[in-house]
């Protein structure tokens, strides 16, 4: 089934085009990976996609009863949000803020299952721990089960290893490929492609000429690239 469509998408800023023409589907259960060089619009059509951003033209439409409140993000970190003075499970909680619109309080659900979602991600024994005060990998950690919280369809990973150690980000992309062998959708950008090319279903290349794949037809055109190199 059909989660999202994205049809003739162009994405900027004050009518400046960063990315044209976008053409992609994602089913549910995928696991895009979005390649592409510094600037090209990677982040901005993520936010895009959360409504964040406007698009120029073209359009999105989301199928299968998703809505936008429902997808989560794991944007890219910044070093305000290292130093950020709350508690492992403060942050988790949080993840809540787009379904707690009329109440100020979690309920026991929610509770629930923002304790499943630690575990799940392997930190809730650092759950009362200042988030500050965690390693990089458990920082990503804590914030992808901050995300699940807000989801459980789709999420955006915004270069989720990015500044982690290999064994870090290996830890994290194992986690993520777990996610979407459960069934979550996962679209997520990335630098790391030989990392995650035994996980991902397509491949969306964004640059000077736009190119959706299935991961077999990438990987044959990276196969004939090579031949011919």
């Amino acid at each position: 089934m059909i989660s999202i469509e994205v049809k003739d998408l162009s994405l900027g800023y004050e009518k400046q085009v960063v990315v044209k023409d976008l053409n992609f589907t994602v089913h549910e259960g995928d696991y895009l990976c979005i390649v592409g060089e510094n600037g090209s619009g990677k982040t901005t059509l993520l936010k895009t996609l959360l409504s964040l951003n406007e698009p120029l033209q073209g359009s999105i439409v989301f199928s299968g009863g998703l809505k936008r409140n429902e997808i989560g993000y794991l944007p890219q970190q910044s070093n305000v949000q290292r130093d950020f003075p709350a508690t492992v499970e403060e942050i988790v909680m949080s993840g809540f803020a787009g379904k707690n619109s009329r109440r100020f309080f979690h309920d026991e659900s929610q509770k629930k299952t923002a304790k499943e979602n630690m575990e799940k991600m392997r930190v809730a024994d650092l759950s009362s721990s200042s988030f500050s005060h965690l390693s990089g990998g458990q920082q990503q950690r804590v914030l992808l089960a901050r995300a699940l919280c807000a989801t459980e369809k789709v999420l955006l990973l915004d270069e989720p290893v990015a500044g982690l150690d290999q064994q870090s980000s290996t830890s994290m992309y194992g986690l993520i490929r777990d996610l979407n062998r459960e069934g979550m959708t996962i679209i997520m950008i990335t630098h790391d492609i030989e990392d995650v090319l035994q996980d991902a279903t397509h491949v969306l290349q964004i640059g000077h000429t736009n190119r959706f794949t299935d991961i077999k037809t990438f990987r044959s055109g990276r196969k004939e690239e090579d031949h011919v190199g």
